[in-house]
């Protein structure tokens, strides 16, 4: 599928979808709780659909009704399936459920996904499942899927880096079914607010641990347990990125509803970035309008935020001056290298654009009518899909199909604030 934006002013209300992170996550701890759990309004995308067959092959049973999802939990005690297990492009998936499986005390089984699944690391988490008792087998020895895994952890000390923070959140939920304690040290933690996700589940659990506020290290006691899950799911701010950035382009106003800002998302900060470009940002309820006259280039820490970072680029070749988008490594360990593609792509459509080892740097530039390549990434989709609503002459996207994996709707949604939209099939 290929996508054409038209130059297009956009004015209105969009409702943001469930979160990701929330709802995969809600997946696994129902999955190994004790009893029935209904999640309400998750988001259903081709990533959280990823989670639940994931999850069903481990045993859990997952009614998908009207009302949420419905699901019935295996006390902790998942079971081995006589096949692999495909987790598609979830990177979030196959980190978690590596963790869901060495907990795992018969039989063995194999995590994999599709082809940017298998060039994404998991080398680290490998190594500390392994310190803590689990057999887990690099399959083509790349330090990336597929892995092989056999249970259980056991608990103990490990000490990992965690490039990703998909690591230690995988570890924190596993560890406190282990037998044993476990004392997880961290030297290098980024995306720091996904572990506040993981910990906020952790708390509403019930489950006891101990960490350094600056999350350095964690004890976790073991022999605990998951009790059911009765939870809304709340609206994601990584997609709400893509609508609150929009409404700071020039001519437009948009409101993205359904979100609680006091929830512990990351990409909340989105809107402190907005602030500090000068877009005049107005929060009311779980409501966030913008809108914006002009705005000025600064320098903007991202290492919290890195699904932001493609969208913030497209942002900021409409910004006067110069933009700094920095401290976001990680970003080139996503769906794509989202600091090179999103060079590569702007920079057809005219962008003054400069890539650095750990971020971009982007000048107020010019943008012209050209095609462009989504790479399967869809953030990076979804980021040139705005910037298309800004140029004379739109832009085409090729390969845009990603979409789906954290947003189904967004066309839809686009148009529906006057966004000129046409999918190619």
């Amino acid at each position: 599928m290929d996508l054409t934006t038209q130059k297009s002013t956009l004015n209105g209300t969009v409702d943001i979808p469930g979160s990701k992170s929330h709802t995969i996550r809600s997946v696994a701890i129902a999955a190994l709780a004790n009893g029935n759990s209904h999640i309400r309004g998750p988001l259903d995308s081709s990533d959280t659909q990823s989670a639940v067959e994931a999850y069903r092959a481990l045993g859990a049973k997952i009614d998908q009704r009207v009302d949420g999802w419905h699901v019935t939990g295996q006390c902790g005690k998942l079971t081995a399936p006589d096949h692999t297990i495909d987790v598609g492009n979830s990177g979030t998936t196959i980190r978690i459920a590596l963790g869901s499986c060495a907990l795992m005390t018969e039989g063995e089984v194999t995590l994999t996904g599709d082809k940017q699944i298998q060039r994404r690391p998991a080398k680290p988490l490998a190594r500390s499942l392994k310190d803590l008792g689990a057999t887990v087998v690099d399959i083509n020895n790349t330090g990336c899927p597929p892995f092989s895994v056999k249970g259980p952890i056991q608990g103990g000390e490990t000490t990992i880096e965690c490039k990703t923070s998909q690591y230690l959140s995988s570890l924190l939920m596993c560890c406190p079914l282990a037998q044993n304690d476990t004392l997880i040290k961290v030297p290098l933690l980024n995306e720091t607010p996904y572990v506040g996700i993981t910990l906020d589940w952790l708390n509403r659990q019930g489950i006891k641990l101990d960490y350094e506020s600056d999350y350095s290290e964690f004890r976790v006691p073991g022999r605990q347990s998951y009790t059911p899950v009765n939870r809304l799911i709340p609206a994601d701010f990584s997609s709400a990125t893509f609508f609150l950035a929009a409404g700071a382009l020039p001519g437009n106003q948009v409101t993205s509803s359904g979100l609680d800002y006091s929830d512990t998302q990351g990409d909340k900060a989105v809107v402190e970035y907005l602030k500090a470009l000068g877009a005049n940002v107005t929060l009311v309820e779980q409501s966030i309008h913008v809108t914006a006259d002009t705005l000025q280039g600064c320098e903007i820490d991202m290492n919290a935020t890195p699904d932001a970072l493609p969208m913030m680029a497209v942002l900021a070749c409409f910004v006067s001056g110069e933009t700094r988008l920095v401290n976001v490594p990680q970003a080139r360990m996503k769906e794509t290298d989202r600091i090179a593609v999103m060079c590569q792509e702007l920079t057809k459509i005219g962008a003054d654009i400069e890539e650095l080892s750990d971020g971009l740097i982007i000048r107020q530039s010019n943008l012209r009518s050209s095609s462009v390549q989504g790479h399967g990434d869809h953030r990076v989709i979804m980021s040139l899909a705005i910037a298309g609503t800004q140029i004379d002459g739109g832009v085409h996207i090729q390969d845009a199909d990603a979409m789906s994996v954290t947003y189904p709707t967004f066309a839809q949604d686009l148009q529906s604030i006057g966004g000129q939209v046409t999918i190619h099939d």
